[in-house]
């Protein structure tokens, strides 16, 4: 019986996606690396990429490990998904994208958007967030969606972030990572879960929780890989894929940081310094 003894890591990032295998004592054994375009920009200020993209290149990866470098898939024992932050994709009723994916650095907004009113709209105005609001209105891409593409927004049956659109193609599931959650989303960062029913962030962002996957804590299992995905990439057809996190934060965790006394630089597409906190903020 073949020793399940080594970890497969796949990070679609901005510019490229990367296929990496470990052993279980954290040691690179074999990685690949296939370079992706951004994104193509129609209109000033756009960014968007064609979803079946980043699937195309995850496939790629993946088999460049097997055939090139002489790795045996049988040998794994489970895979890790992470990818860019925030860049989402709307999904139709059999699973198939309805429109390009819109990428992170897009600048969209939705302007015009209705002020939260009642009770919460009282409270932002006492406490004087009532701009802050309605900046995170205008950000959120489902509001830009539902505004300027309504018949598009009417047959979107899910409304995925990029780890979760790629979790549906692994395994066939719509679940996604609660590690993966950045974005302008009804999310509770505080709770780690989708909002309450009464929360605001339903009214600032006008999507339906059904349109959302369900959330898996990190560690969790998001699925098992399918006979679809397992000749796409040369994995294992029921291989366990577990709930990561998004890029910036397993890099930030893979680097160590795990105190409030640390900070990691990180020069990606973006330079960033990121540290922990004890206490929520």
């Amino acid at each position: 019986m073949t020793r399940q003894d080594q970890l497969l890591a796949i990070d679609v990032g901005t510019q490229s996606v990367r296929a990496i295998v470990f052993d279980l004592a954290g040691n690179i054994l074999g990685k690949q690396q296939v370079p992706i375009e951004p994104y193509f920009s129609n209109q000033p200020g756009w960014a968007e990429q064609d979803p079946a993209l980043y699937w195309r290149a995850v496939g790629e990866a993946c088999q460049a490990l097997w055939q090139a470098q002489g790795l045996d898939p049988r040998r794994l024992a489970g895979v890790g998904l992470t990818t860019q932050r925030a860049t989402s994709v709307s999904l139709d009723a059999q699973g198939r994208p309805l429109r390009p994916a819109i990428v992170w650095l897009d600048q969209r907004r939705a302007e015009n958007e209705k002020p939260v009113g009642g009770l919460w709209g009282l409270l932002f105005k006492l406490v004087g967030v009532s701009d802050t609001i309605a900046s995170f209105q205008a950000q959120a891409k489902a509001n830009w969606l539902r505004a300027h593409e309504p018949e598009l927004w009417a047959r979107t049956d899910k409304f995925l972030l990029l780890s979760g659109y790629l979790t549906w193609r692994l395994c066939g599931e719509y679940k996604d990572s609660v590690g993966c959650q950045v974005g302008y989303i009804p999310f509770d960062y505080k709770k780690l879960d989708w909002a309450a029913p009464g929360d605001w962030k339903w009214r600032g962002v006008r999507v339906r929780r059904t349109q959302l996957p369900e959330l898996v804590p990190p560690g969790g299992r998001l699925g098992a890989i399918t006979a679809e995905a397992a000749a796409h990439t040369g994995l294992p057809e029921g291989l366990p894929l577990i709930a990561a996190a998004a890029d910036k934060a397993d890099e930030v965790l893979g680097s160590g940081v795990a105190e409030p006394g640390i900070a990691a630089l990180s020069f990606g597409t973006t330079a960033t310094i990121n540290t922990v906190s004890r206490k929520y903020v």
